[in-house]
């Protein structure tokens, strides 16, 4: 290995790339191909169901790739890296080749191809590059990591809209920027991934068998599914319930800028108190904030942005705190990582594609329609769906959380 220790910021600008490729590219690409060249947003929203579908399939499947690619981990990363920021490229600075809807399901396919690759190995390559930190090294990696990330959702979200100022073709400007953002991260990162010699995963039966990796993957997925939620109705609540046009840019902002601020602050805490407690205690925060969104309605929205702000400092302690302690576990029971983080991703994954199929077909059954008035009964659905249900979720994540006993998986 090329350091006694990991380099914590490549860690954390790596993950910041990974990020800008993920929620981003849901809040940009849909409106970019509507305004441009005119694609239907119904055909824009089955391509892009159609395509969480698939990752949720081939996750498990990069998570054995990466454990054969083990002993060429630099190189995998790097092919798959340039293959991410040149589709980025093509799905925003290149016009389509082909009819642009099927333009637009081939560069997604490539963008998320390389980032779902790309988390599993880099969250496998975190397992054992926190062996080598002193203290809780898993806590530490991560408070990095995750921070990181959140601060790219933050830049990447509002990029566009920033280079739009001064620039006629911000969406190119966006693809160029995040392609110089993949090669300054391949760089720093070069010195960080183990060479020949990594242990092979145990495989999925080695997780699926350990009671307490099954037990964290359920706490994950439970826990997973009120933000997978929460994403999914944000941008209805805020235009349809709150009456708020115009807003959703700042709301979000504020929510992964508080995200990002908290991160460490839990980490650190975590550290010190252990990560139980401090995660029950987050898990109380965001159901607090959360619940009172339903009592919200138009005009609300000052109210709204606390929420948004207590709710993403509470988040900060889930995205960080979380994957610690599944990755310390696997340590442990599967030292590879990848058969591992390929599950992580995939309950991740699953969670939004279920909460997109369920939720919005429950809406228009109740009479929603995102472009005039609704009715009172299917705005209350949405307050409900939006704020009751992942509260209803979070107490059983918080309940099985409880009932875990955790300190031995950061031992």
């Amino acid at each position: 290995m090329s350091r006694t220790a990991p380099h914590l910021p490549a860690f954390a600008v790596f993950a910041a790339l990974l990020a800008a490729a993920g929620l981003p590219i849901y809040i940009h690409a849909p409106k970019f191909y509507v305004d441009e060249y005119g694609v239907s947003l119904g055909a824009l929203g089955a391509v892009l169901f159609g395509l969480r579908l698939l990752d949720v399939v081939q996750d498990p499947l990069f998570g054995r790739l990466g454990d054969r690619l083990r002993d060429r981990r630099g190189m995998a990363v790097t092919v798959a890296a340039a293959v991410m920021a040149l589709a980025m490229v093509g799905l925003f600075a290149v016009p389509p080749v082909v009819p642009p809807l099927i333009w637009f399901a081939a560069m997604l396919t490539l963008v998320f191809s390389g980032f779902s690759f790309l988390t599993i190995v880099f969250y496998a390559q975190g397992v054992l590059s926190a062996d080598r930190l002193a203290g809780q090294g898993h806590l530490r990696l991560a408070r990095w990591r995750e921070t990181g990330a959140l601060l790219g959702v933050c830049v990447a979200a509002i990029a566009p809209v920033v280079l739009g100022l001064w620039m006629q073709a911000p969406f190119s400007g966006f693809a160029t920027g995040f392609a110089l953002l993949a090669l300054a991260a391949i760089v720093m990162m070069r010195g960080e991934w183990s060479g020949a010699g990594l242990p092979a995963s145990t495989g999925l039966g080695a997780v699926l068998r350990d009671a307490l990796a099954r037990r964290l993957l359920l706490i994950a997925l439970l826990n997973a599914a009120p933000v997978a939620v929460t994403t999914t109705l944000f941008l209805f609540f805020v235009d349809a319930r709150l009456e708020a046009a115009g807003k959703e840019g700042p709301l979000l902002l504020a929510f992964f800028l508080a995200a990002a601020c908290a991160a460490p602050v839990w980490g650190i805490l975590a550290e010190r108190f252990g990560p139980k407690p401090v995660l029950l205690i987050a898990m109380a925060l965001s159901i607090l904030a959360l619940g009172g969104a339903v009592f919200l309605g138009a005009g609300d929205w000052p109210w709204f942005a606390v929420i948004c702000l207590v709710s993403g400092a509470a988040l900060g302690a889930d995205l960080t705190l979380l994957p610690a302690v599944f990755a310390a576990r696997m340590a442990q029971i599967s030292p590879g990582a990848t058969d591992g983080f390929g599950l992580w991703s995939f309950v991740s994954k699953f969670t939004l594609a279920f909460a997109a199929v369920t939720l919005l077909p429950a809406l228009q059954a109740a009479g929603f329609n995102s472009s005039s008035s609704s009715p009172a009964a299917a705005l209350t659905l949405l307050a409900v769906l939006y704020a009751l249900v992942p509260c209803g979720l979070k107490l059983l994540a918080m309940a099985l959380l409880a009932a875990t006993p955790i300190k031995g998986a950061l031992a």
